[in-house]
């Protein structure tokens, strides 16, 4: 603890995995750089496997009125954005390196997928994440 009396533990360690906040930015469009955040607060990574988390967003985004034009969009990969403290992107909408972050098994906690307190992944579809892949061009 510092001499201010505020702790110097990173928030994404002083917090327990089983009550953890994440950021979900759900992508509309890549080339339009369509996205919006849900932020899930009081997750239990420990327990809450991938794809509980994709049918929470889900939930979200067929309930939620702000969600409304989000839901015409087939929505099927999880990859992470970053970490607490973690180096950001350049790339704004989603990082397009790292394919080793995509989330492939829906059965995985997401403690076992690396995710910690304040974590930010993208929640997406995949085949547009490929098409956008092979041509990064932004149309905005």
């Amino acid at each position: 603890m510092s001499s201010d009396g505020i702790s110097d533990v990173p928030v994404n360690l002083a917090v327990p995995k089983t009550d953890a906040t994440l950021t979900i930015r759900v992508i509309k469009s890549f080339e339009y750089r369509t996205e919006k955040s849900l932020v899930l607060h009081h997750v239990n990574l420990e327990t809450t496997t991938v794809g509980q988390l994709k049918e929470t967003v889900q939930q979200a985004i067929q309930t939620q009125p702000a969600w409304k034009p989000y839901r015409n969009v087939t929505l099927d990969t999880i990859k992470l954005y970053t970490k607490a403290h973690g180096a950001k992107t350049t790339n704004l909408i989603i990082n397009l390196d790292h394919d080793e972050w995509i989330f492939e098994d829906d059965s995985k906690t997401l403690a076992e997928m690396g995710l910690e307190n304040e974590s930010e992944v993208s929640f997406f579809n995949r085949q547009s994440y490929e098409d956008f892949k092979q041509h990064p061009d932004t149309k905005w």
